[in-house]
C-alpha cells in the first residue's frame, strides 16, 4: 500500500475522532427526572376551643366548647387538649375570660370548683351561695348541674288539728328561678358529666346563687319542711312577678277537697232504757 495512502486514512481516522469528541462535548446534558415524595403532613394536635361566644363567668357545659385539630408546632403553651380528662374537668368550671368563637381553651382561662376562690368568683356582686340537702327525689334524680336554674319548692304538714284535713298539707314555691353554682364537690371532676353518677352516687347537696334575703328564706324553708328542686327550661317564659298562692291538700287530692262527714247524736231515754243514735 502506498504511504501516501497509508498517511491520508491516518489523518481521516484523527478528524473523526476529534470529531466525536467535540461533539460529546458541546452537546447539551442530558436531563435526568428524579421522583422526589411528597412531603408528610404536618402532626397535629387536638385541641378545645370555644363552641361560640362565651362571656366571663359562664359555667361550661358540653355544648360551650369543640375540638379543633392545629399543627402540633403551633398549640400554644397551657392549651387544653381534647381527653377525656380534660372535658371531665371542664363540666361546671368558670370561664374567667371572654371568649370569642374558636378561640383556644388555655388552663389559665378556667376556675374548676375545687380551685381556690371557684365560688367567690362564680357568684354575682352582692350575691350569696347557699347549699340545700337532696336526695335522688329531691335533686331531680342527679340531673342538676352547675348553671342550670331552678325553683325551690317547699311542702309541709301544718300543726293545726282543728284545721280541716284538705288545708293541713301545703305546698308553695319560695324561690324562683335561681341559679345552681354547685353540685356537691365532685361535680366537675368526675369520669362523666358529674363523676358521682358514673359510681352511682347520688348528690347530696346542691348550691345556689341567692341574694340575702332569698337566703334567709332557704334556710327556713329547710326547717319547716320538705324541700324540692325544679328545673327550669333553658329558654323558660319570664312569669310575672310577685307573690304566689299556696296549694294545699284539697286542691291536689279529691279525697280530702271533701268536708269531713259530720253527724249528730242524740240520747234517747225510755222510761228506764236509755241508748245513743246517730244521725248522718
Amino acid at each position: 500500500m502506498p504511504l501516501r495512502l497509508m498517511l491520508s486514512g491516518l489523518l481521516l481516522l484523527t478528524a473523526l475522532g476529534l470529531g466525536l469528541v467535540g461533539y460529546q462535548v458541546t452537546r447539551p446534558p442530558k436531563t435526568v427526572t428524579v421522583a422526589t415524595e411528597a412531603p408528610p403532613p404536618p402532626l397535629t394536635v387536638d385541641v378545645l376551643v370555644a363552641a361560640h361566644s362565651l362571656p366571663a363567668g359562664t359555667l361550661m357545659k358540653d355544648e360551650d366548647f369543640i375540638k379543633k385539630a392545629v399543627p402540633s408546632a403551633d398549640v400554644p403553651q397551657g392549651a387544653l387538649t381534647d381527653t377525656p380528662e380534660i372535658r371531665a374537668g371542664l363540666h361546671g368550671a368558670l370561664l374567667r375570660h371572654y371568649l370569642d368563637a374558636t378561640n383556644v381553651l388555655m388552663a389559665g382561662d378556667v376556675l374548676r370548683p375545687r380551685d381556690r376562690g371557684f365560688l367567690a368568683a362564680v357568684l354575682a356582686p352582692g350575691a350569696r351561695a347557699v347549699s340545700i340537702g337532696v336526695d335522688a327525689v329531691t335533686g331531680n334524680g342527679g340531673l342538676i348541674w352547675p348553671g342550670d336554674r331552678v325553683d325551690m319548692i317547699l311542702t309541709q304538714e301544718l300543726d293545726q288539728k282543728d284545721a280541716p284535713l284538705g288545708k293541713r298539707f301545703v305546698g308553695e314555691t319560695v324561690l324562683s328561678d335561681v341559679r345552681v353554682v354547685a353540685v356537691d364537690q365532685s361535680i366537675a371532676q368526675g369520669a362523666v358529666a358529674a363523676g358521682d353518677n358514673a359510681t352511682g352516687r347520688v348528690a347530696r347537696t346542691v348550691t345556689l346563687e341567692v341574694s340575702p334575703q332569698q337566703a334567709e328564706r332557704a334556710a327556713l324553708a329547710e326547717r319547716l319542711g320538705k324541700i324540692t328542686l325544679s328545673i327550669r327550661a333553658v329558654d323558660g317564659i319570664t312569669e310575672a312577678t310577685g307573690r304566689r298562692s299556696a296549694v294545699y291538700g284539697g286542691d291536689v287530692s279529691a279525697a280530702l277537697a271533701g268536708d269531713a262527714p259530720t253527724s249528730t247524736r242524740m240520747r234517747v231515754i225510755e222510761g228506764s232504757n236509755a241508748r245513743d243514735v246517730s244521725f248522718q
